[in-house]
C-alpha cells in the first residue's frame, strides 16, 4: 500500500469506501461538514467525519473552565446556525462550557454523524498512482477516501520552548493545557510566561490567590479597552477582502494582541499587569537572567502556544516550513504536493483567521468547493 518507513504501522485492514474523509470534529470539521453536506454530500455516506475525543467540543471541554469568549455569541458563530445569546455580568462574552454546548448541538442540528473515538494515526497514499485513493487509519479500522480534509487543529501539540536549567527546576510546570483554574496555585509564587491571550487571562486569575511574575519575550501590547472580538471580526474580514484583492492589509496582528476581557482590566486595576523581560534559565528555585538577578518560584505556567498536529500526515512525507506544510490553490488550503489533501482551521496559513469560530467559514466553505468540484 505504501513504500516507506511508515507502512508497518499502516497494515491494510478491510477498508471502507468513503468519497472525503474529514479529520476532526472541532470548529474546523464541522464547519467544512457543514460545507460539504451543503453541496449535496451525505454524511455517513458520501463523507465521514472522524475525531479522536470521547465527546464532541473540539478541544473547548479541556480548555480551563473560566474561559470565555472575546466577543457575543453572534460574532462567534459557525456557518448556518447563530451561536446562542449568552447574557450575563461578563457583557454576553459566552464561557467555556456554553461553546461546548453549541458545537455538541451544531453537529446534531445537521446530522453530521461523527464517529468517535476515532484517533486518526495515519493518512497514505493507495498507490503510486496521483489519482489513486488515500487510506486513512484509525485502530483496526481504514476508510480509503478520493480526498482528506485535516482539521485536527493544534491542541494536542502544545509547544514547549527550551531553556537551560528546566531539568534542574524543582517546582511545579505545566503548559496551558494542563491549566484547569488558579486554585492549584493558591499562596504560591508564579511565573506566567508568554505575552498573548491566554498568558494575561490565566496571570489575572491566578495573581488574585498567589504572588505572580509575568515574563513575555517582547512588552505585551494592550488593545484598546473598547476592542472585543466585535472589532476583530470585522478586521478579519476586511484582511480577507483585501488578500482577495490583491492589496496589503495588516489585519487583526495590525491591532494589539491581548483583549481587555473583565479580568484582565481587573487585573490592570490591581497593578499586576506589567511584566519583565524573558528570563535565561531556570535555577532549581526559580528563574535567572542573563546578568545574574533570580527570583523565588513555585511554579511555572507556561502559556507559549501550540504547533499544528500533524502527525497523522507524516505517512505522505510532506514537506514542512517551520512545522507547516506549504498550501495553496483556488481554496487556499490545498497541500501543494499532495492535491487530494487539504488543511482546514489551522491559522492564517490555511486561511486568514481560519483558526477561531467565527472565522473558519470562508476557509471550510472554499474547501468543500474545491473537493466536490474534484470529485465530479
Amino acid at each position: 500500500m505504501v513504500d516507506n518507513d511508515d507502512s508497518a504501522s499502516l497494515e491494510r485492514v478491510a477498508e471502507v469506501e468513503a468519497g472525503v474523509v474529514v479529520i476532526g470534529a472541532g470548529q474546523a470539521g464541522l464547519a467544512t461538514g457543514f460545507y460539504l453536506q451543503r453541496a449535496g454530500l451525505v454524511p455517513g455516506s458520501d463523507f465521514v467525519i472522524l475525531d479522536a475525543a470521547e465527546g464532541p467540543g473540539g478541544a473547548w471541554p479541556r480548555t480551563w473552565p473560566s474561559l470565555r469568549l472575546f466577543s457575543p455569541a453572534g460574532f462567534s458563530s459557525l456557518p448556518g446556525w447563530m451561536m446562542p445569546p449568552w447574557d450575563d455580568a461578563a457583557r454576553g462574552f459566552p464561557p467555556r462550557d456554553h461553546v461546548v454546548d453549541y458545537l455538541t448541538r451544531y453537529e446534531e442540528r445537521y446530522d453530521l454523524r461523527v464517529q468517535r473515538p476515532r484517533r486518526v494515526e495515519g493518512v497514505a497514499r493507495d498507490d503510486e498512482s496521483p489519482n489513486g485513493r488515500l487510506i486513512v487509519t484509525s485502530g483496526g479500522h481504514a476508510w480509503a477516501a478520493q480526498r482528506v480534509v485535516s482539521a485536527t487543529g493544534t491542541w494536542d501539540r502544545p509547544f514547549w520552548p527550551t531553556y537551560p536549567g528546566m531539568r534542574e527546576f524543582a517546582g511545579r510546570q505545566v503548559h496551558t493545557v494542563d491549566y484547569q483554574g488558579p486554585d492549584d496555585f493558591a499562596g504560591q509564587r508564579v511565573v506566567v510566561v508568554g505575552g498573548g491571550n491566554s498568558a494575561a487571562q490565566i496571570l489575572a486569575e491566578v495573581s488574585v490567590v498567589a504572588d505572580t511574575t509575568w515574563v513575555t519575550t517582547r512588552p505585551p501590547r494592550f488593545l484598546p479597552d473598547d476592542v472585543d472580538g466585535r472589532v476583530l471580526f470585522t478586521t478579519a474580514r476586511a484582511r480577507i477582502t483585501a488578500l482577495e484583492e490583491g492589496r496589503e492589509h495588516s489585519g487583526v496582528a495590525g491591532l494589539g494582541d491581548i483583549v481587555m476581557v473583565d479580568s484582565v482590566k481587573d487585573a490592570r486595576e490591581r497593578g499586576v499587569l506589567h511584566s519583565l523581560p524573558m528570563f535565561s534559565r531556570l535555577v532549581p528555585n526559580g528563574i535567572g537572567w542573563a546578568d545574574g538577578t533570580t527570583r523565588d518560584a513555585d511554579a511555572i505556567i507556561w502559556c507559549t502556544g501550540f504547533r499544528p498536529a500533524l502527525r497523522h500526515l507524516r505517512p505522505l512525507r510532506l514537506r514542512t516550513e517551520r512545522g507547516y506544510v506549504p498550501v495553496g490553490g483556488a481554496s487556499g488550503t490545498q497541500a501543494l504536493e499532495e492535491p487530494r489533501l487539504h488543511l482546514v482551521g489551522y491559522g492564517d496559513w490555511t486561511g486568514p483567521a481560519s483558526a477561531t469560530l467565527a472565522g473558519v467559514g470562508p476557509s471550510a466553505r472554499a474547501t468543500a468547493v474545491a473537493v466536490v468540484g474534484d470529485l465530479s
